[in-house]
């Protein structure tokens, strides 16, 4: 069998209001290529976290494919790996969704295609505990997945998204999921409950027409970003000057500590202006400029 590359692409979830439901894959990609070999498996890692990524059987990835394998009660298929990573780790751009999604479309290619799309995102729902960065990295576009009480994708509804671009900004903190989500309550007020559901529906309409004005209105938030923003160093004032700057609405990518800003133009300028704002508090930041990318996962041979 010849070389499988999985393509994966970047995403942004919450987008706001849409805590654990929502989220927007971005032209800013992971490749992964798995080709077969006998009796061993070995990994060679390149690019963004090439100094923290495992390359034996605690890799994502193999894990992932363990995971399939285990599924479809399949032997694992040793195979080298080289993954290639421009999306950077621990930034709320979905890298780990990437390899877990590469993870479980390598092994199915490797063993023939024996699940479909749908068993993917399901799999990969059940190792990443959400699928707001899962259903994005497969599907592409702008996803809205709600889960069931037993933690399965109850419904994927799909936009695909016209040209549209952000500036993205990765300040040099170490933010972990883990401690971005112990900081928020474990109650919240009906009225901020009743607050983020008038918006959910209004980001999907806004980023489907490219509508900035609205956009600005809809992207706002009560039940995390509150409790988030102050976990990082700059942020606060990152947000404000984005607006400052002529963004239309500003948002944490995931759980952080990234922030995406959205604008018709003056993109540079904007993510300049949150890049300053973070060296204000003391953190150097990177900058992204990337567009919605509505290929998702894709396999070739």
């Amino acid at each position: 069998m010849s070389t499988i590359t999985v393509s994966v692409p970047a995403t942004t979830a919450n987008l706001g209001p849409g805590f654990d439901c929502l989220g927007m894959a971005l032209n800013l990609r992971n490749e992964f290529k798995f080709t077969p070999q006998p009796d061993k498996l070995t990994i060679d890692v390149r690019g963004e976290g090439v100094d923290s990524i495992p390359t034996d059987s605690n890799n994502l990835i193999v894990q992932s494919m363990r995971f399939l394998c285990d599924f479809v009660d399949q032997p694992f298929p040793n195979c080298h790996i080289e993954q290639t990573n421009h999306v950077p780790a621990a930034s709320g751009l979905g890298s780990s969704s990437t390899a877990t999604v590469a993870g479980l479309m390598g092994a199915n290619a490797l063993l023939g295609n024996v699940v479909g799309n749908n068993c993917i995102l399901t799999l990969a729902t059940r190792i990443e505990g959400h699928p707001d960065n899962i259903a994005p990295a497969i599907f592409g576009g702008l996803v809205l997945a709600p889960m069931g009480d037993d933690g399965e994708v109850l419904a994927v509804e799909r936009i695909v998204m016209p040209d549209i671009k952000v500036a993205l900004v990765l300040p040099d903190f170490e933010l972990f999921t883990a401690d971005a989500r112990a900081a928020l309550p474990t109650k919240i007020d009906r009225a901020d409950a009743i607050f983020n559901m008038a918006r959910v529906p209004l980001v999907l309409r806004a980023l489907e027409q490219s509508n900035y004005s609205l956009l600005n209105i809809a992207m706002q938030d009560r039940l995390h970003q509150p409790y988030r923003v102050p976990l990082v160093p700059g942020m606060a004032d990152a947000f404000s000057a984005a607006r400052t700057a002529g963004a239309a609405a500003v948002a944490i990518s995931g759980a952080g500590p990234s922030t995406i800003a959205f604008s018709a133009e003056n993109h540079v300028a904007i993510g300049q202006a949150m890049i300053d704002a973070y060296a204000a508090a003391g953190l150097n930041a990177r900058m992204w400029l990337l567009e919605a990318d509505n290929r998702g996962s894709c396999v070739s041979h």
